[in-house]
């Protein structure tokens, strides 16, 4: 039996470094060797206890590129027909649809009614935390163009396509929508990145890190509102003064902090929208004003769970935008499977761009 070693989720806020059965590809399936493993605000919320109660023990990690080691029967080409073979670089959607549901077939949405997100660690494994990752049949894999970076597309690995999934649920940007963007994490730049490819004519962001407000402007921002010693009345005085009396068209809460989101409603101006997709991890509430959402004729939507296409669009978006933009500069840190809790820590902290696990450290 041949093993390779992952970052094992155990229990909450204990994650270790395991052997762990590396097994051939089932029919339809395929064996990557994991080339980087983004490591992901969610991974946080997840290993703190602050997105529930896990299946432990789990293999971490829901953002991959990998090298195709070996495909399983029947499959000779990748999940949007182009053709693959082994040592070809490929990106997954790690979410295995099953195509018989009601959310699959008749809603076209995700999550399918029967998705595992997790398997048991010591089971064939889908985590990007790892040497190696496991991907079941009907887990839709892409291959990376040949001149692709693989640093670029994981520097917005699942916020990417996130913020696409948000933007077909809430409604697309447009040539002279106004933007506020709250938060200037991956999910956050990834918002500020497409409204600005977009057209949006004015993109405003926000976040405590003046490196992370640096980056956005990189990214297209037009402006940037530090939160630091700041009161949510005097952000909103700024952002009235940057867009004049109709504010914020678009409103993206990519925070993940409870008390953005009634601020993001507050921000949002009549006839407007606000998109929610930062507040997956924390779970809890806030109070609001409903009738602010009455008299603006507002719209609020949450998104979650991007589709395969969204990877697939992802992966090709940073492709085509890997020179315009500072893409592959956004991946901050690099550690190895043994340095998972590391690089958890530096997400946490806010110190991290992007970290990625890059098992060859």
């Amino acid at each position: 039996m041949k093993y390779g070693r992952a970052a094992v989720m155990v229990e909450t806020n204990r994650v270790e470094t395991w052997d762990v059965p590396v097994v051939a590809p089932e029919p339809g399936g395929a064996l990557v060797r994991v080339v980087l493993g983004g490591v992901c605000g969610s991974d946080v919320h997840i290993v703190s206890g602050e997105a529930g109660s896990m299946p432990f023990p789990i293999i971490l990690g829901h953002e991959g590129i990998g090298r195709i080691e070996q495909l399983g029967a029947g499959v000779s080409a990748d999940y949007a027909g182009t053709p693959v073979k082994a040592g070809d670089l490929v990106y997954w959607a790690p979410i295995a649809l099953c195509h018989r549901c009601h959310s699959c077939t008749v809603l076209d949405q995700t999550p399918c009614d029967n998705s595992t997100f997790f398997q048991h660690a010591e089971k064939p494994n889908w985590g990007s935390y790892a040497d190696y990752a496991w991907l079941p049949n009907g887990m839709a894999f892409y291959r990376l163009p040949d001149h692709a970076d693989p640093d670029a597309i994981a520097a917005l690995g699942c916020a990417l396509p996130t913020v696409l999934r948000g933007f077909e649920q809430g409604g697309p940007v447009g040539l002279g929508d106004t933007v506020v963007v709250q938060g200037a994490g991956p999910v956050g730049l990834a918002a500020v990145l497409v409204a600005a490819v977009s057209g949006a004519q004015k993109i405003i962001v926000l976040d405590h890190s003046d490196k992370r407000l640096e980056v956005a402007m990189s990214l297209g921002a037009t402006a940037a509102i530090s939160l630091k010693g700041s009161s949510a009345d005097e952000r909103k005085r700024q952002v009235a003064d940057l867009l004049g009396p109709r504010g914020a068209s678009v409103v993206v809460e990519a925070a993940g902090a409870l008390p953005a989101f009634p601020e993001g409603v507050d921000l949002t101006g009549t006839h407007g929208r606000y998109i929610v997709l930062g507040l997956w991890g924390a779970i809890g509430t806030q109070p609001i004003a409903p009738r602010d959402l009455t008299i603006k004729n507002m719209k609020v939507t949450g998104a979650t769970f991007a589709k395969p296409k969204h990877y697939y669009e992802a992966l090709h978006l940073a492709t085509r935008l890997q020179e315009r933009y500072p893409l592959a500069g956004l991946v901050s840190h690099r550690v190895g499977i043994a340095d998972a809790n590391k690089a958890l820590a530096l997400v946490k902290s806010g110190e991290a761009i992007k970290p990625v696990i890059d098992p060859t450290l």
